[in-house]
């Protein structure tokens, strides 16, 4: 597919003086933003991508409607993005057209493919298909007849927002979706960045990953006076033992080592498939978690591990001793802000290890992974790092922000969805997933997401490094059954006692 030609010509003599009379607002973009704004390149674009499958179908005209009630409410997605000399603003597009950003098609599956895999191939497609920068960077496709139902695509820039604050956006366009609150208003004068993410830093964290990293407020915000102003804060054994792990986390970012070399790294083409499986029941992982000694996302990561363990032994690869690193976004706001728009999300380095078979094993081996994340600061530091990239040049902020891509296979994300089904326009929400973006020359990335009891798995995969990413994600479910039934062979209380 084409992205959509840019608008041509100049406004009309009237349109030019009321533009004169009332200049759109306009409001500078802040400095990690700016960063993803310019990650985009010639094999990965920094787009967030979803898929909601709805039965029954809904009709153009009442989505039409629910995204000037619920969606407009939100002005960035009002506002185009115009870069200059040093970074870019969000301005208000005079020209906004829904019809612009609502594209509405049947799907046409070629001789032998099934719906699935025609709207697999679709987003694969779409992924790869620049947003028209002319205009507010998301794009809307309305599947008709899809399954009986519509399927929905939902494309937006990440300059425009994280994964969890978009959560937010796409729960208000629900059927009895909250609006957003109201903003309170800006102080004069100074810049934006004073407080775009600054005060957003020192506030707690919140979601899942809080348990794997635990930072609080309190913490972060003494690390970060310690890194801007040391001489102001009080000599104590407590500020000792942030700087030196301050110290000692930036140093691992610097230092690490290179994944194992595994077919599924390298230099991607720029061609993209997607894919998604079934969900599994979430009180099920629970179980398994609880009865091992360890947590929802112990169970699921290792699941992820075992997945691609036995993808690389099918095709003939040695996974003894393989290990390869994820990038994990990890939440620096909380939930309550998260209508705010914007990205406030931090990094950690997570090893997964391909090479070990034993499912119960390898659970234990991802807790003490996840346990040594425990009181890291490298979050604040990848976030500081891209606030950074956002003021330098393009070629600058690609080699500083290539240090993640060269030292990682994927980006995975775990998003905690709502527990009971949605409804979208009267129609139920039966099943939705998404894709983060892959920065750099990363060409894997990982989505967990629970949602109405199920939780699924997501791939997004460059052909060249994963030609078939169903066949991944056809390992998530054998690797629960494998690790559910030695589960429930192991001695009551040895599990938890390992």
């Amino acid at each position: 597919m084409s992205p959509e030609p840019h608008p041509a010509g100049l406004p009309p003599a009237a349109d030019t003086a009321v533009a004169e009379a009332a200049p759109p607002r306009s409001e500078r973009m802040s400095r990690v933003d700016t960063a993803w704004l310019r990650m985009d390149n010639d094999v990965n674009l920094m787009m967030i991508v979803g898929v909601w499958l709805l039965q029954p179908g809904i009709a153009r005209e009442d989505l039409v409607a629910r995204i000037e009630d619920k969606l407009l409410k939100y002005g960035r997605f009002r506002q185009k993005v115009v870069e200059d000399a040093v970074g870019a603003r969000w301005v208000d597009d005079e020209d906004f057209d829904v019809g612009h950003h609502l594209v509405q098609l049947r799907l046409h599956p070629r001789a032998g493919q099934d719906e699935r895999g025609a709207l697999q191939e679709l987003v694969g497609e779409l992924t790869t298909t620049p947003l028209n920068a002319a205009r507010p960077l998301w794009q809307f496709h309305l599947i008709d007849d899809y399954e009986g139902g519509s399927a929905l695509v939902a494309r937006v820039h990440h300059c425009i927002a994280d994964g969890i604050a978009l959560i937010s956006v796409m729960l208000s366009i629900t059927d009895g979706g909250a609006d957003p609150p109201s903003r309170r208003r800006r102080r004069t004068g100074g810049t934006d960045d004073a407080g775009d993410w600054l005060g957003d830093l020192v506030r707690p964290l919140s979601g899942a990953v809080r348990k794997a990293v635990d930072l609080t407020g309190q913490g972060v915000e003494r690390s970060l006076a310690l890194l801007t102003n040391p001489q102001a804060l009080p000599e104590s054994m407590e500020l000792a033992r942030v700087g030196v792990q301050v110290v000692s986390d930036l140093a691992a970012l610097a230092l690490m080592a290179d994944d194992t070399p595994t077919r599924l790294k390298g230099r991607p083409a720029g061609s993209k498939r997607v894919a998604w499986g079934e969900p599994i029941p979430l009180d099920r992982v629970k179980a398994v978690g609880k009865a091992l000694g360890g947590s929802v996302n112990d169970v699921l990561l290792a699941c992820v591990a075992g997945a691609f363990g036995a993808y690389l032994r099918r095709h003939g690869d040695a996974t003894a001793g393989c290990e390869i690193r994820a990038m994990v976004p990890v939440n620096l706001r909380p939930m309550s802000e998260a209508w705010k728009l914007g990205n406030r999300f931090g990094l950690v380095p997570l090893v997964l290890p391909l090479g070990i078979d034993n499912p119960v094993e390898r659970v234990y081996a991802v807790r003490a992974r996840m346990a040594e994340l425990k009181g890291s600061y490298q979050p604040l530091l990848a976030f500081g790092l891209l606030s950074v990239a956002g003021l330098l040049v393009k070629p600058v902020q690609e080699a500083l922000l290539g240090l993640f891509a060269k030292k990682a296979t994927a980006v995975m994300t775990n998003v905690p969805g709502p527990a009971a089904p949605l409804r979208l326009c009267g129609a139920t929400l039966k099943q939705t997933m998404f894709w983060v973006p892959q920065s750099g020359d990363i060409g894997l990335g990982v989505s967990i997401l629970s949602y109405a009891g199920g939780v699924q798995f997501g791939l997004i995969a460059d052909k060249k490094l994963c030609p078939d990413p169903q066949a991944v994600i056809a390992g998530f479910e054998p690797e629960f059954e494998r690790l559910l039934t030695l589960t429930l062979m192991l001695p009551w209380g040895a599990a938890e006692a390992a």
